[in-house]
């Protein structure tokens, strides 16, 4: 996609993150925005600062959990804009513990927005993209869907989240051979970021109450949501840098986008291992200090 002058961009997870810094830069290069959110207050405060600078924009509040919201999505920027160019299937939350500490509830709210909130974008957006290509031969059309490095390795005590993650590499990877089957103007990326900061350890503030857990949190999960908040804060990378990475991948048919291309070494070490069927390898080999602090925790 080289051209965004004048285009649509529909954002989920928009008044916030990465979401948030979508808009900017689609803003910047003249883009028409639809952001979708589940917080009301951001998500107007957001639209409000787009439309002050005159940027075409509105706002829906959305749980991409939900099939009939995102559908609403697409009707909204359908009947304000007339078309869709660019989708970020980019809402997304975080949870963490011992994999069989985590609750039933806890399974459908990440696996609810992470990945049934991108499948619901892919099936929702794709054909009203292959459609506008069909009538116009100069269409060009992109779908962003953000996963997470957590998406091509396996930290412990982060299970139902690298589940989630791992799901939508898979379904993106498919997306992009699917579409290159039926067509040469609709186009994928996959974006992977390391540990930035976005707002995403504090998820649990949008967290549904009719999914909200009764007993209160485990040991395990406890320690994850601390090590989440502090990896997350400490990010180097910004939101912003991320955001103009992606759109440059956009702009070059990329379709792997990292955050941190020099944190790809445990991905190659993990292919590694699968290739010569050895055992996972140790996520703290480089600091044995932090499994020791994590098992003295699980067990103490």
């Amino acid at each position: 996609m080289k051209r965004f002058q004048g285009r649509v961009a529909v954002i989920t997870g928009g008044a916030s993150g990465f979401g948030k810094e979508f808009a900017r830069q689609g803003a910047a290069l003249g883009m028409k925005l639809v952001l979708a959110d589940v917080q009301q207050d951001a998500l107007d405060e957001t639209v409000a600062g787009l439309r002050a600078q005159g940027v075409p924009a509105i706002g829906l509040r959305a749980d991409v959990s939900r099939v009939e919201d995102v559908q609403a999505v697409a009707n909204a920027a359908i009947e304000a804009f007339g078309e869709v160019n660019l989708v970020f299937n980019n809402a997304g939350v975080g949870a963490g513990g011992l994999v069989w500490e985590n609750s039933q509830k806890d399974w459908d709210w990440v696996l609810g927005v992470n990945l049934h909130g991108v499948i619901h974008g892919v099936r929702i957006f794709t054909p009203l993209m292959l459609e506008a290509a069909a009538r116009d031969p100069d269409y060009e059309g992109h779908i962003v869907n953000t996963a997470s490095m957590a998406g091509m390795v396996n930290a412990p005590t982060m299970g139902i989240y690298n589940v989630s993650k791992h799901a939508v590499v898979a379904l993106t990877e498919s997306l992009y051979q699917d579409l290159s089957l039926v067509t040469e103007q609709v186009h994928c990326s996959l974006l992977c970021p390391y540990f930035v900061p976005t707002g995403i350890h504090q998820s649990h503030r949008n967290r549904p109450s009719a999914l909200s857990n009764d007993a209160p949190p485990t040991r395990s999960q406890l320690a994850a949501q601390a090590m989440s908040d502090k990896a997350v804060t400490s990010g180097k990378v910004s939101a912003a840098e991320v955001a103009k990475m992606t759109f440059d991948a956009i702009r070059a048919d990329s379709f792997y986008v990292y955050s941190h291309p020099h944190a790809l070494g445990p991905v190659q070490q993990r292919f590694e291992a699968i290739l010569a069927q050895r055992n996972p390898g140790d996520p703290f080999a480089g600091k044995p200090e932090l499994r020791e602090q994590l098992i003295a925790t699980l067990r103490g």
